[in-house]
C-alpha cells in the first residue's frame, strides 16, 4: 500500500511517498481501509520534531482518520467489514477514574492517534477496536475527517470548557482556520454575538458568511482594541484562542472584566507572558484546554447529521501530494480544512 513517511525531522520536503505492507490488525483492533484524512498542524509539528515528545522514525502522520472497516481482530467482532467509521484521535485507556468520568481527553494513559501510533497518511491503518466510533449515514467521510479533531476540541473549548452561554460577546480567533470556522459556528449555535479575526480580506467576508457578526483584521497593531469598541468598550466575555504568541497580547488586551480565555494550541510560539495585576483586578479566568473527549466527538458527528454543524473543506489533495498539502497549510492559504484522499 502507498504511505506518507518521515525518516528525519525537517521541512515538508522529508516526506516520502512509499509502499509498505499492509499492516495487520492486532486481537484488539480493526484495519481501516482509508477514505480521507485531515491534514492537521500537529502532523507539521510531528514532522518537524517539536512534538513534546518527538515521534519515533520512521513516522506516518495523520490523527484525522475516516473510512471503512477492512479487516477486525479477534476481540473486535463487533465491529463488521464495511462500516463506515472515524477513528477517535485521543485514545485512551477506558479504566482511569478521568476515563469513567468521561474525561479521556485527560487520560494518564492516553495517546493521540497519528502523533504515538501510525497514523492516517496511508491507504489502510490499524486502530484500536473502542477507539472507533460509527459514523451516522448522513456524515461524508470528508465530513468526518474535517471534524474529527478540529470540531471536538472546538467543542470541547467552546462548550464543555468555556461554558460559552446565550448572548455572550465571543471573539474567535483567527477563523479561517480548520478550528476556527467550527468555532464560528459553535458558538452561533450557543446564541453568542461572534467577533472573529482573519488575515486577509477575503477569509473576513468568508467569516461572516459563516455567521460572524462583526470580523476584524488581525494583521491590525491594534485588533484587541477594535475588538473593545465593537462591544461597546466592554470586551470579549470569551476568547477563543489557539495561536499562541502572535495572537496572545491582543486576545488578552480584547478579553472583558469577568470574562474567560480558553486556550488549546500555541502553534507560533508557547512563551507568553500577562500581568498578574490585570488578571487578579479583573477577575478574568484563562482555561486549558487540550483536544476534545469521545462525548465531544459524538455530538460534533450528530450536529454534522442533522446539517445544524457543517465542515468547510478548503481543499482535498492525493495522498501522494501530502508535503504539498502541509504546504498549504504552513503558508496560512487555506480557509477551513485540507484533507488528503488516499483513493
Amino acid at each position: 500500500m502507498l504511505a506518507i513517511r518521515f525518516h528525519e525531522y525537517g521541512s515538508a520536503r522529508v516526506l516520502r511517498a512509499e509502499e509498505v505492507p499492509v499492516p495487520e490488525p492486532s486481537d484488539d483492533e480493526v484495519l481501516i481501509k482509508v477514505a480521507a484524512c485531515g491534514v492537521n498542524r500537529v502532523d507539521i509539528l510531528s514532522r518537524e520534531g517539536t512534538t513534546p515528545a518527538p515521534v519515533q522514525l520512521p513516522h506516518t502522520p495523520g490523527t484525522e482518520a475516516a473510512g471503512t472497516i477492512a479487516a477486525v481482530g479477534a476481540n473486535a467482532g463487533y465491529w463488521r467489514l464495511g462500516q463506515r467509521v472515524v477513528v477517535n484521535p485521543t485514545l485512551s485507556c477506558g479504566r482511569c477514574t478521568a476515563c469513567r468520568e468521561g474525561r479521556d481527553n485527560v487520560c494518564r494513559s492516553g495517546r493521540i492517534f497519528g502523533v504515538q501510533t501510525t497514523g492516517a497518511y496511508a491507504e489502510y491503518v490499524t486502530a484500536p477496536a473502542d477507539q472507533v466510533i460509527a459514523l451516522p449515514d448522513a456524515v461524508a467521510f470528508d465530513t468526518a475527517a474535517s471534524i474529527a479533531v478540529t470540531g471536538s476540541t472546538a467543542w470541547h473549548m467552546l462548550v464543555t470548557r468555556g461554558q460559552v452561554a446565550l448572548g455572550e460577546d465571543v471573539l474567535i480567533v483567527a477563523a479561517g482556520s480548520g478550528i476556527g470556522v467550527l468555532g464560528v459556528q459553535i458558538a452561533k449555535l450557543a446564541g453568542a454575538r461572534v467577533i472573529a479575526t482573519a488575515g486577509s480580506a477575503d477569509k473576513r467576508d468568508r467569516a461572516h458568511q459563516l455567521g460572524a457578526d462583526v470580523v476584524i483584521d488581525h494583521t491590525a497593531s491594534d485588533w484587541g482594541d477594535q475588538v473593545r469598541r465593537a462591544t461597546g468598550g466592554k470586551g470579549a466575555d470569551l476568547v477563543f484562542e489557539h495561536v499562541g504568541e502572535a495572537t496572545w497580547d491582543q486576545s488578552l488586551r480584547a478579553l472583558a472584566r469577568n470574562g474567560r480565555l480558553v486556550t488549546c494550541g500555541a502553534h507560533s510560539g508557547a512563551k507568553v507572558t500577562f500581568d498578574l495585576w490585570h488578571l487578579f483586578v479583573k477577575e478574568q479566568k484563562f482555561i486549558g484546554s487540550f483536544a476534545g473527549t469521545r462525548r465531544d466527538l459524538e455530538k460534533v458527528l450528530s450536529l454534522a447529521a442533522n446539517g445544524t454543524l457543517k465542515a468547510v473543506v478548503h481543499a482535498k489533495f492525493p495522498l501522494a501530494e501530502a508535503a504539498k498539502a502541509q504546504g498549504a497549510l504552513e503558508d496560512r492559504a487555506v480557509f477551513g480544512k485540507v484533507l488528503l484522499a488516499s483513493n
